[in-house]
């Protein structure tokens, strides 16, 4: 079972990755360096591990232990869950060779744009989980460690 602290460490170090990708993108240059690129695939790979962990435990906890109030909280966290995997999805088949582990930037303006906005999105979606999912968890286990169903 996943700890609430282990679910925290992940926010933080996709935090710091996303932080510092933003900030090697601003240089054109940047975006074309292998460092640039690991960083990006760093990125991708811990927040699709985050968001599979959640939805493998995390949602399992409230649907199954929760209220009808709870559940319908879960649901929708499920269905945002959901529209951002599709966004993150289509941003990474767009900008880059998953294969070749290289980034593929046609049209740098929109690159930095649509990079900022599904940056931004997956950071609101991790605060929005550590101020009400992981909370609401928390009460229907009794669990402040881990998540246990």
């Amino acid at each position: 079972m996943t700890t609430y602290q282990e679910l925290h460490e992940q926010i933080h170090e996709i935090t710091e990755i996303s932080n510092v990708f933003l900030y090697l993108i601003e240089n054109r240059k940047m975006c074309d360096t292998q460092i640039t690129c690991d960083l990006f695939f760093d990125y991708v790979k811990k927040v699709q591990n985050h968001l599979e962990i959640e939805d493998k435990q995390l949602y399992t906890v409230i649907l199954t232990g929760g209220d009808d109030k709870a559940r319908k909280t879960a649901e929708k966290f499920l269905s945002g869950a959901k529209e951002i995997k599709r966004v993150f999805r289509d941003y990474i088949k767009k900008w880059s060779h998953r294969r070749q582990q290289e980034l593929v930037i046609s049209n740098y303006d929109q690159f930095i744009e649509e990079t900022r906005a599904v940056f931004e999105l997956v950071m609101d979606r991790f605060q929005d989980e550590t101020e009400q999912l992981y909370p609401l968890a928390r009460e229907i286990t009794g669990n402040n460690v881990q998540l246990v169903a």
